[in-house]
């Protein structure tokens, strides 16, 4: 059955892949977006003409409200986005995040929707999940932005410890203030929709990549700062020594969970992972891409410095969304670069990597 439904941020990288998933399924779509700067350039990207579109900041209850009228669903996406970001622009990220979704509540609070699906971050975790020598979960020491003891996270002991997927039952450890809006914005949710009778569900995505990701933001996913880099003629920055590993989950998978959550036939109050399953060490994706866009001999250049904010691994356990969603990725990294290739070279990208990093290192936020 046909249902209407608000996507918040829904002009965005991932917003725009899931109003084309839920449009595809023959349901009516709005879209609240306030088109910034950085995240969508000076023109945007044109939505399709079938979309009801809200021009508006998610701060204004006004806006909020318009959006609104007649939805029979929510998914909440508008964010400020950027773990290094967000260590010195705090107010901005906390007044977006936290603020923006106080209004969207306040105004759910006043009408209720049937389902709210929200989009939060693997970021929340802080560091994965590791294990002992003898296959006891531990919690790792937290790391430091100086590596004094190696870039590897260690036990409370001092011990080696091995990383290992992280499931939804892990404690979260906020290590910026990304993170703490996301997380924020969770249990905001979960609370507003448990006393208004709205059904609430969370998604906490792992990095997402895919075309149509701002290649000018250097805030952005690491595939497309890479290839910022690489269309600009320079090699990709990696921070630390390069083996810290990431999961990496394609953004029409995540259009599809997001999709696959609302309509779940049994939906409570869930916290799922969406992310691929597999492991990836950064310094080979950035290998990877450069290969895959003809440059191989571009390495990339390893900065043997870490971010206020990084942790150093951090992939998904997936279960949860395979059992509770029928979940299950279908474009891995390794079989979608070309695609991501075609994005990249016919976009047109400022390499703006070295001025983010400059602005951390101003503030001594790398070492």
């Amino acid at each position: 059955m046909a249902r209407t439904y608000l996507v918040t941020g829904g002009a965005g990288f991932i917003g725009r892949h899931l109003v084309r998933e839920l449009l595809d399924q023959g349901h009516r779509v709005r879209v609240l977006d306030s088109m910034l700067p950085q995240v969508h350039g000076t023109n945007g990207v044109p939505l399709p003409n079938d979309v009801g579109f809200v021009r508006g900041d998610i701060r204004d209850p006004r806006a909020v409200a318009r959006a609104l009228e007649g939805a029979d669903g929510v998914f909440h996406l508008a964010a400020e986005v950027g773990v290094g970001q967000s260590m010195y622009e705090i107010a901005r990220y906390t007044e977006v995040n936290d603020l923006g979704t106080a209004v969207l509540l306040e105004q759910l609070a006043r009408k209720p929707v049937e389902r709210l699906i929200v989009a939060s971050s693997m970021s929340v975790y802080g560091e994965g999940a590791y294990r002992d020598s003898k296959g006891a979960l531990v919690q790792p020491r937290r790391k430091t932005i100086r590596g004094d003891n190696g870039w590897e996270p260690l036990g409370p002991d001092d011990e080696e410890l091995t990383p290992v997927p992280v499931d939804e039952r892990k404690p979260v450890d906020l290590a910026s203030i990304y993170a703490l809006t996301k997380y924020n914005q969770e249990r905001g949710c979960l609370i507003v929709g448990r006393a208004y009778g709205m059904q609430v569900a969370t998604l906490r995505l792992f990095n997402v990549f895919g075309p149509g990701q701002a290649l000018g933001n250097p805030y952005t996913g690491v595939l497309a700062n890479f290839g910022a880099r690489l269309l600009n003629g320079a090699r990709p920055l990696v921070f630390e020594d390069g083996r810290q590993k990431r999961d990496f989950v394609h953004v029409r998978d995540v259009a599809r969970a997001f999709r696959l959550t609302m309509e779940s036939a049994s939906l409570g109050e869930e916290v799922i992972n969406i992310g691929s399953g597999h492991a990836y060490a950064i310094a080979d994706v950035a290998t990877m891409l450069a290969r895959a866009m003809g440059m191989p001999d571009r390495q990339p250049e390893i900065l043997g410095k870490a971010r206020a904010g990084d942790i150093r691994h951090c992939f998904a356990d997936i279960a949860r969304a395979r059992s509770h969603l029928g979940f299950a990725p279908r474009f891995l990294l390794e079989d979608s670069l070309d695609e991501l290739v075609d994005w990249i070279v016919a976009s047109e990208a400022e390499d703006r990597g070295e001025d983010a990093r400059r602005q951390l290192e101003l503030r001594g936020l790398v070492a």
